[in-house]
């Protein structure tokens, strides 16, 4: 399964980029997200990991696979039947605003069964939070 959704923003990247990173304030701005903590450590860093809790799935834990401070990170959650990876890009605008960009990508033996059954509500979520990390962001 692959899906991705871009968000224009009326903020700059590095007001996007502060309240992206700061995954323990997720839930305040997407109800995609129930918590979020960092396993270890206080920020998000290459190599972090993060134990997240979803409505209507099991908790699982991403591992920080790339980290480009301001611009990009993607997570990554593995079972030896299935894969899945979340890329967040930042692209700053001429104007002052900033493109969001977020990629879900699922491979691995269940994918397909897990597209049957999910696929809806990954694409739900993945929109919830384009559209909720642009209502924080423009927030004054």
């Amino acid at each position: 399964m692959h899906y991705e959704r871009s968000v224009d923003i009326k903020a700059s990247a590095d007001h996007v980029w502060t309240i992206l990173t700061d995954v323990a304030r997720w839930p305040t701005w997407t109800d995609s997200m129930v918590a979020l903590d960092l396993v270890a450590g206080t920020e998000l860093a290459p190599g972090s990991q993060v134990r997240i809790r979803q409505p209507r799935l099991p908790v699982t834990v991403w591992t920080v696979t790339e980290f480009t401070p301001g611009t990009h990170f993607t997570w990554a959650s593995a079972t030896p039947a299935l894969t899945s990876v979340a890329a967040h890009h930042l692209i700053p605008g001429e104007d002052g605003t900033v493109t969001v960009r977020l990629v879900f990508d699922q491979w691995g033996l269940l994918a397909p069964l897990t597209t049957l059954f999910s696929r809806r509500l990954i694409h739900r979520y993945v929109d919830m939070e384009a559209e909720g990390l642009k209502k924080a962001a423009e927030a004054p």
